[in-house]
């Protein structure tokens, strides 16, 4: 059955069966088993993020980019993973609120994929696209 409204349970039944499909896919599951100690925390952790991105409840804290920097994470991986997210927003959200939480998905995305140095979606064979220039992020680093 589809929720029909974007609330903190539609949230979380969504997070529940995306990251209960994460655990065993074949692409995504040998990234985030090993990093995942506790399932049911991360998952809660996970519901309060997008409930601050979806609902602007303000109960995350945590930092996005930091989690994600240190596990070894390619291109692929962000557009499997934000394929599995379509799949699931499809089956669990109604039509509205499933474009919500993908359009949500594919922002935040952007801005990881970026953060991490890695090719922007649509970028076939991590080749660069003429015009865009990624450049070093330097720690500390002083605006000129």
């Amino acid at each position: 059955m589809r929720t029909p409204l974007l609330d903190q349970d539609a949230i979380a039944t969504l997070v529940d069966r995306f990251y209960s499909r994460v655990q065993i896919d074949p692409v995504l599951g040998p990234v985030f088993n090993p990093a995942v100690q506790d399932w049911d925390e991360h998952k809660r952790r996970l519901t309060s993020f997008w409930a601050s991105v979806a609902l602007r409840a303000g109960s995350y804290r945590g930092n996005p980019m930091a989690a994600h920097r240190s596990h070894p994470i390619d291109a692929g991986h962000f557009d499997h993973w934000l394929a599995l997210w379509r799949k699931t927003c499809s089956e669990v959200l109604e039509a509205t609120a499933a474009d919500a939480m993908i359009e949500y998905a594919e922002r935040i995305g952007r801005g990881l994929r970026m953060g991490l140095g890695l090719p922007p979606p649509g970028c076939p064979l991590d080749l660069p696209i003429i015009g865009v220039e990624f450049l070093p992020i330097r720690k500390n680093a002083v605006p000129g």
